[in-house]
């Protein structure tokens, strides 16, 4: 059985201001579809550490800021959790070593790092996802989404999306696991755990 891996980068550019919200559900399907691998798994992973990806369903509806309803849901809640980042010091982060460190590598003013909601963000979500792959498709069941999210919100952002398909190239034979039954999780009490106690008689004696 010959297995195979294969790489591809997504270049996506993000706005600002607010968190964006990138679906790039197409495009992951479409390089399941080009790898040419039937079964096995896709990586999709942030190559930012204030970016996150997303497997959720697309709630179709979109407000004033360009965000899906069910998007603008979880940011609101995110901000109860680890407010936006509008004040000096509203966190340890950043301190003056690395404001200094920000400089050293030439980033355009303190102001971008002050980012550290979006750090805690990506923390709470990761930065990856792992979907399975059945028969060269994308198995994310019938509503799921792939999203990439950009919590940095200082300023618009150039970010890449890290694409990795790995898995066979041939058919997987009958995939169901004792012949399909669905299996019972429910919980399973013992005679003893069912036994008759005289405490139940003044119920029992209503009943008759």
């Amino acid at each position: 059985m010959e297995f195979k891996v294969y790489q591809k980068e997504l270049e996506l550019q993000s706005r600002g201001w607010i968190p964006t919200f990138h679906d790039v559900s197409k495009e992951v399907q479409a390089i399941v579809r080009e790898s040419g691998i039937k079964n096995g798994t896709v990586c999709i992973a942030s190559h930012h550490t204030t970016c996150s990806v997303m497997i959720q369903e697309c709630s179709h509806d979109i407000d004033t800021f360009d965000l899906e309803y069910l998007q603008h849901d979880l940011l609101d809640i995110m901000r109860k959790l680890i407010p936006d980042f509008a004040e000096e010091h509203q966190y340890r982060h950043p301190g003056p070593i690395h404001a200094q460190f920000g400089r050293y590598v030439e980033e355009p003013g303190n102001y971008t790092s002050m980012n550290t909601d979006g750090h805690l963000r990506s923390v709470f979500f990761g930065r990856s996802e792992t979907m399975t792959i059945k028969d060269g498709e994308l198995d994310g069941g019938e509503f799921a989404h792939v999203y990439f999210i950009d919590w940095d919100h200082v300023r618009a952002r150039h970010r890449q999306l890290n694409i990795t398909v790995m898995g066979t190239t041939e058919d997987v034979n009958d995939r169901k696991w004792n012949n399909g039954e669905t299996i019972n999780t429910y919980r399973k009490y013992t005679d003893e755990e069912k036994q008759y106690m005289k405490e139940f008689d003044w119920q029992l004696k209503d009943r008759v």
